[in-house]
C-alpha cells in the first residue's frame, strides 16, 4: 500500500515538473471572496460541462488560489473546485447585506414584462440549479413579483408562477418609460445588450502560446460587463450565456432591437499574422455609431493594461444591420504572446468591462 502511495505521489510531481497541467493560470496570490448568488454550484473543472461536486450559499467565504477564464478555483471549509467568478467578490472591508442584490439595489415594486425567448424555462428558485416548474413562450406577459441577481420571480397570466432569468424578459414600455423619467443622463434605466462574440463550434481566434479560446473570453468578459452595467442601474441582455451556444448573427441583432435596446456592445479578442497588439473599438455608422465608440475608445485609453489603437469603421454585420447605437470592441491580440498572457486575467477582464461601462455611461450622458 505504501508503495502505491509512494509512486502516485512520485508520479504527480513528475507530471507537475513537466508542466503536463497547462491550462490553469495561477493567480498572483490567495484570497478571500465572498459569494453572492442565492446558491452557487462548483464544479470539479472550470466548465460548464464539468460535474457538480456541491454548492455554495449566499455569503459565504472561500479561499481563491487559482482562476481560468473567468472560473475561480475556491476552497471553503466543507468543499474545493471551481466556480463563476461573477458570482463572487473579493474581500476588501465593504459588504453587501443580505436582502441586497449583487448590484446593491433592494427589489421593489410590482410591475409587468414580455417574454422575449421562444421558450422559456420557469424555475423553483432563482437559479439554474432549480428544479423546472414550467414553461413560457414569446410574447407572454407575467407580473414580475420580485427580482434577484439576474432573476425575476414572476406569475404568469395562466397561475403560473416562479423564477425566471430576467435576460429573456422585457418590462412593459410605460413602466420602462417611467424607470427613465428623469433618468436622462447615465445608465440607470437604460438597456444594453452585450453580445460575446462567437461560441458553440466556432472558437473564433485561439492563442498562439497558451491556445487561449476566444469564446470562453468574450463570455466571461461579458458577465464581468453585465456585472458592472446592472451595477449602475441598467437592464442587461445577453446574446447568449453559454459557452455553448451559437446564436446567428441575424439573432443577435433580433435580441437587440426586439427589445428597443438604447445600445449593443459586442466583445471580441483579437488576431493578426502582424506582431499587432493592443485594443481596437469598431463602429459602422458615422453619425449613429461612431459616438458610443469613441467614448468606449476614450475610456478604454485611459490604461487597462493594453495600448489602445483608437476606433475604426468596420462593416461587420452586427453593426451594419443593428438598428440599435451599436459598437464592436477587440480587446487584445491572441496572436500576441504578450497580449494573450494579460487578457487571460481576471484582472484586465474586468478592468476592460469598467472601462467599456465607463463609455457607456460618458455616452448617455452627454
Amino acid at each position: 500500500m505504501k508503495q502505491i502511495v509512494y509512486l502516485t505521489i512520485l508520479i504527480f510531481g513528475l507530471i507537475s515538473i513537466s508542466g503536463y497541467i497547462p491550462n490553469h493560470a495561477e493567480a498572483s496570490g490567495s484570497y478571500t471572496a465572498k459569494v453572492y448568488a442565492d446558491s452557487l454550484n462548483v464544479r470539479s473543472e472550470s466548465s460548464l460541462e464539468s460535474s457538480i461536486v456541491g454548492s455554495l450559499k449566499k455569503g459565504e467565504l472561500v479561499t481563491v488560489s487559482n482562476e481560468e477564464y473567468g472560473w475561480l478555483r475556491i476552497k471553503s471549509d466543507r468543499i474545493s473546485g471551481w466556480a463563476a467568478g461573477y458570482y463572487l467578490k473579493k474581500v476588501d472591508g465593504s459588504d453587501v447585506t443580505a436582502d441586497q442584490d449583487v448590484s446593491g439595489q433592494k427589489s421593489s415594486a410590482t410591475t409587468h414584462a414580455t417574454v422575449l425567448a421562444d421558450s422559456l424555462r420557469i424555475r423553483a428558485g432563482a437559479g439554474l440549479n432549480y428544479k423546472v416548474l414550467g414553461g413560457l413562450t414569446k410574447g407572454e406577459a407575467v407580473t414580475i413579483m420580485d427580482s434577484r441577481e439576474g432573476w425575476a420571480q414572476i406569475e404568469s397570466r395562466d397561475g403560473q408562477s416562479g423564477w425566471v432569468s430576467d435576460r429573456y424578459i422585457e418590462k412593459s414600455a410605460i413602466e420602462t418609460a417611467a424607470v427613465s423619467s428623469g433618468q436622462s443622463k447615465g445608465l440607470k434605466g437604460k438597456v444594453i445588450v452585450i453580445d460575446p462574440g462567437h461560441g458553440g463550434d466556432d472558437p473564433g481566434t485561439i492563442g498562439t502560446k497558451y491556445e487561449t479560446i476566444e469564446k470562453k473570453l468574450n463570455l466571461s468578459t461579458s458577465f464581468y460587463l453585465e456585472d458592472e452595467l446592472r451595477s449602475r442601474g441598467a437592464r442587461v441582455l445577453m446574446t447568449r450565456t453559454k459557452d455553448e451556444e451559437l446564436p446567428k448573427l441575424s439573432d443577435r441583432v433580433k435580441i437587440s432591437e426586439s427589445s428597443g435596446a438604447d445600445a449593443f456592445v459586442s466583445i471580441h479578442y483579437n488576431s493578426s499574422e502582424n506582431k499587432t497588439s493592443g485594443i481596437l473599438t469598431f463602429y459602422y455608422s458615422e453619425t449613429k455609431d461612431r459616438p458610443l465608440a469613441r467614448a468606449i475608445e476614450n475610456r478604454l485609453a485611459g490604461g487597462i493594461g493594453l495600448k489602445n489603437n483608437g476606433i475604426s469603421f468596420g462593416d461587420l454585420y452586427v453593426l451594419r444591420e443593428n438598428d440599435t447605437v451599436s459598437a464592436l470592441v477587440e480587446l487584445g491580440f491572441l496572436s500576441n504572446a504578450k497580449d494573450e498572457s494579460i487578457v487571460r486575467g481576471s484582472d484586465y477582464q474586468k478592468l476592460a468591462a469598467r472601462a467599456i461601462a465607463d463609455g457607456l455611461e460618458d455616452y448617455f450622458s452627454r
